[in-house]
């Protein structure tokens, strides 16, 4: 006789997931052991009958029913005292559409089996953590006047000992070491939710409350996380809540029905990658997402979530030829159910972790991306700056002669610098797909390659906005990316890479210990233009300043291989201008043209200023100029 069993829901809890707005699922449904009782809970309402099927009980479908709640909810629970914490198990769904019938994984799984097996596994997040000192002075921080160098990071293809995938707790210990005394801030992590298939890079997610068995069980990577903070390093995990891949054990036609996607393919299909798109005018389903969001930042300790395809959810039309899609119900292409999700998922965030960051990948010129929900905008804290990034890569990448019919374009992005909270992202999208390295990028020979390289991350760290690069650019790695393989390593034998390795470094030293540098990345009292128009010898300079507008910082940027002797320049103030970073040092791999340490003002008027400095400027390259403190 199956046995009948029970679970644990509120009637808040029930009306809160009806709602659309509950937060914590992960502590009602799914998975729960306590040492003696395993509770189960899933949200099946057009199943017919559901069966926990597993170890213990020989994977028979008859023996541990799950019950149907007499409400409308649509959610199945019971419990058992037979399976244990690592028992592997599924949910076998018969549908009452047509007897269609599955094993699926659980939505609210923590835990995976190791892929290709695609099972969930009870388990038991406990951790012991010992970063309290790092969360209390991230709670007294502020994001916008800090300064933030983000190392983007593929655990599984940084570093791999004798081919070997890194786990968890194995990759801890080095990659902290490496990224701190790179002088990075913060790691971001791309996705570790568990996926089915390696080659997505985490990016087809099943498992929205699983972190990734590949590298190890769930208390490893808060192990990792834990590590990370105690060596005062800010952890940010990449999350895909803009769809899901079709394999039969995840989410996809869950019960029998388009349960979290869109029936429609026009809405529930995405055409560029082969995935479904989950239909965000469903209450649970956004109660199902937001719940996931707060898991990683609440039981994993993640800093902040970067939110992938956020462009992909705001358009109807995205990726779509005429024809292929339904207009909203005022006849535009706005998704206006997605941007319900997106306010809300924000707004969750605000009220319960108010000390962490979420970042949108969003392409687009949406307005507001990080403006607060109470105001129409999404309620980012920051957005990617894909439009920076593209034109300055086109800049960069013309052969420096014809540079100087392109300057307006490599400064166009200051005229909307200060729209929205800026990332200013070299990721992992621009060394993938047959675009190549960075390096290759660069025009020129093997000197100048390298040359435009430093001259790119020189005047990106002085841009305003906050800094992301993907890992092996630091190094000037010289083929794509490959996930099946680790970064060039040896490169840093040459001393061309060694170079730029410690010019990287030095520019994150600099961003954090300069004030002008970071404290006002999202307003544009700091920033001023001092030459944005010299076309004819493709420099430009700029200032950079800080809250109290003591100490500025000024960049003068050189375009071309030419070096510039006699450059007269204004600054704002009179005396001694020290170079405190040249991108053109020998110690970074350049030819050493710069000014001896510094200059002297002389009082010329020049560029609107009554001072000036007469300057020698580094081929392909960029000067940093602070007056001594005080």
């Amino acid at each position: 006789m199956p046995k009948t069993l029970s679970n644990q829901l509120t009637a808040l809890d029930l009306y809160l997931f009806a709602e659309g707005t509950h937060s914590h699922l992960y502590d009602k449904l799914g998975s729960h052991f306590d040492g003696g009782t395993t509770r189960f809970a899933v949200w099946a309402p057009n199943a017919e009958s559901v069966a926990v099927v597993g170890a213990w009980n020989e994977w028979d479908g008859g023996r541990d029913l799950l019950r149907r709640r007499a409400d409308a909810s649509g959610i199945w629970e019971g419990s058992t005292t037979s399976a244990r914490e690592g028992d592997s198990y599924k949910y076998r769904i018969r549908s009452m559409n047509r007897g269609y019938s599955a094993d699926k994984a659980d939505p609210f799984a923590f835990w995976s089996e190791v892929a290709p097996t695609t099972a969930s596994r009870i388990c038991d997040l406990h951790f012991d953590w010992r970063d309290g000192a790092w969360m209390k002075r991230r709670a007294a921080s502020a994001f916008d006047r800090e300064a933030m160098s983000i190392y983007e990071l593929h655990l599984g293809s940084w570093k791999r000992e004798g081919g070997r995938l890194p786990t968890y707790r194995d990759i801890a210990e080095p990659l902290g070491r490496y990224v701190q005394e790179m002088a990075f801030t913060h790691v971001e992590l791309m996705p570790l939710s568990e996926h089915p298939f390696y080659g997505s890079w985490g990016y087809q997610t099943t498992g929205y409350f699983a972190a990734t068995s590949r590298y190890g069980p769930p208390a490893d990577l808060m192990y990792l996380v834990d590590h990370l903070h105690g060596l005062g390093l800010g952890v940010i995990l990449d999350w895909v809540p803009s769809h899901f891949p079709t394999d039969e054990h995840g989410l996809q036609y869950f019960d029998g029905t388009h349960l979290f996607e869109h029936e429609d393919p026009r809405l529930g299909f995405h055409p560029e990658w082969n995935s479904s798109i989950f239909n965000y005018g469903r209450n649970e389903v956004r109660s199902f997402l937001v719940s996931s969001a707060l898991f990683w930042l609440e039981k994993y300790h993640f800093d902040g979530l970067r939110v992938d395809g956020v462009a992909s959810m705001l358009y109807l039309d995205y990726a779509r030829k005429p024809g292929e899609w339904i207009p909203n119900r005022h006849g535009g292409r706005e998704n206006l159910d997605a941007v319900l999700f997106l306010q809300t998922l924000n707004d969750a965030v605000a009220r319960a972790v108010p000390d962490a960051v979420t970042i949108a990948e969003e392409s687009t010129a949406w307005p507001g991306v990080s403006r607060p929900t109470s105001s129409g905008g999404l309620g980012f804290s920051m957005k990617w700056n894909m439009g920076w990034m593209h034109d300055t890569l086109a800049f960069l990448e013309r052969e420096p002669v014809h540079r100087k019919y392109h300057l307006d374009g490599l400064t166009f992005s200051l005229v909307y610098a200060f729209d929205e909270n800026f990332v200013l992202p070299m990721s992992h999208d621009e060394v993938v797909h047959g675009k190549g390295a960075l390096l290759a990028k660069m025009p020129g020979d093997a000197w100048q390659r390298l040359a435009n390289l430093r001259l790119l991350y020189a005047l990106m760290w002085a841009h305003p906005g906050k800094k992301l690069l993907f890992m092996g650019d630091e190094i000037a790695q010289e083929r794509e990316w490959a996930h099946e393989d680790q970064l060039q390593w040896d490169l840093l034998r040459s001393p061309g890479h060694a170079g730029m390795h410690r010019l990287v470094t030095d520019l994150n030293r600099l961003l954090v210990g300069v004030p002008a540098l970071h404290e006002q990345d999202f307003a544009s009292a700091g920033f001023e233009w001092i030459e944005g128009h010299d076309h004819e010898r493709t420099v430009i300079a700029f200032l950079r300043k800080s809250r109290d507008n003591s100490l500025p910082v000024v960049v003068v940027c050189n375009m071309t291989p030419v070096p510039r002797e006699g450059y007269r320049l204004g600054v704002p103030a009179a005396g001694r201008w020290y170079e405190i970073l040249n991108s053109d040092a020998d110690v970074y791999g350049g030819s050493d043209v710069g000014n001896l340490g510094g200059a002297d003002s002389e009082p010329e008027p020049s560029h609107g200023h009554a001072q000036s400095l007469t300057l020698r400027l580094p081929p392909l390259g960029a000067i940093y100029l602070r007056q001594e403190l005080a």
